[in-house]
């Protein structure tokens, strides 16, 4: 903005601190926009055998959840969305998870770089949890290691 006298209307600009009394603060910038929320990623998950659903199983959460093998780095609290196929059932679950145990890579004892997804409180991820544990059978009681714990 220039401080010029402009001859036709005989005015001076105000500068930017004009209407602000002596002494009070500057007026703050306007805030800038928030930024976008990243979207969820979309995982396709397919279980062909009961041995692979039980070695990604996660019983230790109370809704259920499961252990996603990825590369991808990931936060605890992000978004997840699954689409999840179980051994011998032609129906596709979908899931809206959030990450709740991180596999980071070259971990100890070998273990898979990975997320461990939560699954929601709602009714249809109770009833998914319900068929998980119906598979899994008297499995999901086994000594034997999975991915996670």
């Amino acid at each position: 903005m220039s401080s010029e006298f402009n001859p036709r209307s005989g005015a001076m600009p105000l500068p930017a601190s004009a209407g602000v009394p002596a002494g009070s603060p500057a007026p703050a910038p306007a805030p800038a926009p928030a930024p976008a929320m990243p979207r969820p990623s979309v995982i396709q998950l397919v279980f062909k055998e009961k041995g692979a659903l039980y070695a990604a199983y996660i019983p230790l959460f109370s809704e259920g959840g499961l252990f996603v093998p990825t590369p991808r780095e990931y936060r605890l609290g992000d978004d997840i969305y699954l689409l999840l196929t179980l051994p011998e059932d032609p129906q596709r679950y979908p899931v809206a998870g959030k990450v709740a145990w991180i596999t980071p890579p070259n971990a100890s004892g070998g273990r898979t770089q990975g997320v461990g997804v939560r699954f929601p409180v709602d009714e249809k991820t109770r009833v998914l949890r319900v068929r998980i544990e119906e598979i899994l059978g008297t499995a999901i009681h086994s000594a034997k290691p999975t991915q996670t714990i």
